[in-house]
């Protein structure tokens, strides 16, 4: 089920609202949870089970390590045997069910060719069975297991009360795509959290706002991006041109998601923090990685860079630690080489431009032009992130470049692509990118100007889902 379909927006959401509020309060989190599995078992109930066992494991290793208490725990305080041993099963069972479902196949497969690369055939392996990817596994793992982590730190206070404890993983507005919630931003909200009429508007305008962004602008972005990539052949301008539309599609399609997400949370009383700031305004690849997927980008800072021993063991060490996040991050993103190359390619970019150092000459240009050269980095990189295989991204990036197949026939591809609403839908992704204010800001005060541009939003992307075939949410198979 996702936000963007009739289903979800007409018959579910509405649902939920109603029993939600029609709920006594003592029953809000076990009504909520209930009604969490029910959207995340819609596409296979066997993910429900999946989700369960991870959620039994970290809530029994969360109370071993504060020894049954709810205060927090002295971060200054040695830990015992005993909780060292409750965090270390919490995180390897979470790495294990993440690492088998989505990297069994990826496994399996690098095996085979690699044997099969050496002459070697004879060893490669016959897996009958291929693992399907349980939709969100990759959010909800690394959510839960934060929860055992801030327990440990003395980060955050250990909860008793289960049905808490499931809704925070389960529930429904940022489960299969984020953004990664961890414990401790919400840990007081489950205790207690005010449900106001001007939260709630500010919900259903961060809804409007993020279906509008999904169905206006990154659906026919995504289709310019589909057509493109899966060519036989292409110009240099088509190539180009293709790349920007996806970088589109994906920025406004997570965003899009991650705006309906912080809505949804808002609808139900909840919170979330900011997932992107503006990116796109980016003047390095440091800066932005502060502003793209922020949930996750502070995750890895938190949770690897810094116990890995971040800037802290001289410059070698720390360029290894930023190469090694940037790798697990591709990888968190795709089991494929891909992935791999497109974080290796941004752990790079880090680097380098740690060592030019505040002082370097790209820092004196223009910020205009810092923009730019940044804009192009990430287009690159993007390359990777959507091409389906490896040698497909070279042959891409060589289209970029003039170097590709000749494309001479390929009138029906632009013909497809160089439609006026296409272009359309692109030059306006581009204005509202570096030209509109966030959602984030526009929403803090709705006047009756704004109400009645978000109302009007919300009727053009509902009409224009019944005219839609191409609607997928690209962060949900991750």
């Amino acid at each position: 089920m996702v936000f963007s379909s009739h289903l979800f927006l007409f018959y579910f959401l509405p649902a939920v609202l109603a029993v939600y509020y029609l709920c006594p309060r003592a029953g809000r989190h076990a009504m909520l949870t209930l009604l969490s599995y029910l959207f995340y078992g819609w596409a296979n109930p066997l993910f429900v089970v999946l989700m369960f066992s991870s959620t039994v494991v970290d809530y029994l290793c969360g109370l071993v390590i504060s020894g049954g208490r709810e205060d927090l725990l002295d971060p200054a305080s040695p830990r015992t045997r005993k909780q060292r041993v409750a965090l270390t099963v919490s995180i390897l069972t979470n790495l294990s069910l993440l690492g088998f479902f989505k990297y069994f196949n990826f496994g399996v497969d690098t095996w085979n060719a690699t044997v099969e690369a050496l002459g070697w055939g004879h060893l490669g392996l016959d897996a009958v069975l291929r693992v399907t990817l349980p939709l969100g596994i990759s959010f909800y793992t690394f959510q839960s297991m934060s929860y055992t982590i801030d327990v440990f730190r003395g980060d955050a206070r250990a909860i008793r009360n289960f049905t808490d404890f499931s809704c925070y993983v389960s529930m429904f507005p940022q489960l299969v795509a984020g953004p990664i919630i961890r414990f401790q931003e919400v840990s007081e909200q489950l205790r207690s959290r005010t449900h106001t009429w001007e939260k709630f508007a500010r919900g259903a305008a961060f809804l409007s706002l993020g279906l509008a962004k999904k169905v206006l602008l990154a659906n026919p972005c995504g289709k310019v991006a589909d057509t493109v990539f899966d060519a036989a052949a292409r110009t240099p301008l088509d190539a180009w041109y293709g790349t920007v539309a996806y970088a589109f599609q994906i920025y406004f399609d997570f965003s899009g998601y991650s705006d309906m997400a912080i809505g949804l949370g808002l609808m139900l009383g909840f919170v979330f923090p900011k997932n992107f700031d503006s990116p796109y305004h980016s003047k390095s690849i440091t800066e932005f990685w502060r502003r793209w997927h922020i949930s996750l980008s502070t995750w890895l800072r938190d949770y690897l860079y810094i116990p890995l021993g971040g800037n802290r063991r001289g410059e070698r060490r720390t360029y290894v630690n930023l190469a090694l996040v940037m790798l697990l991050g591709g990888l968190w993103h795709g089991a494929a080489w891909n992935f791999v190359i497109w974080g290796a390619i941004h752990g790079v970019l880090l680097g380098a431009e740690r060592a030019m150092g505040k002082d370097s000459p790209y820092r004196r240009l223009p910020a205009p032009l810092r923009t730019g050269i940044t804009f192009v980095l990430v287009l690159f990189t993007w390359v990777f992130f959507r091409a389906p295989d490896l040698a497909a991204s070279t042959s891409y990036l060589a289209s970029m470049f003039g170097l590709g197949p000749d494309a001479g026939g390929g009138l029906l591809v632009r013909g497809l692509i160089y439609q006026p609403y296409y272009v359309l839908c692109i030059l306006t992704a581009a204005v509202i990118t570096w030209c509109a204010p966030q959602t984030w800001d526009w929403t803090r005060r709705i006047t009756p100007a704004r109400a009645a541009i978000i109302l009007a939003l919300l009727i053009v992307g509902v009409v224009m889902l019944t005219t839609q075939a191409f609607n997928p949410f690209i962060y949900f198979i991750f």
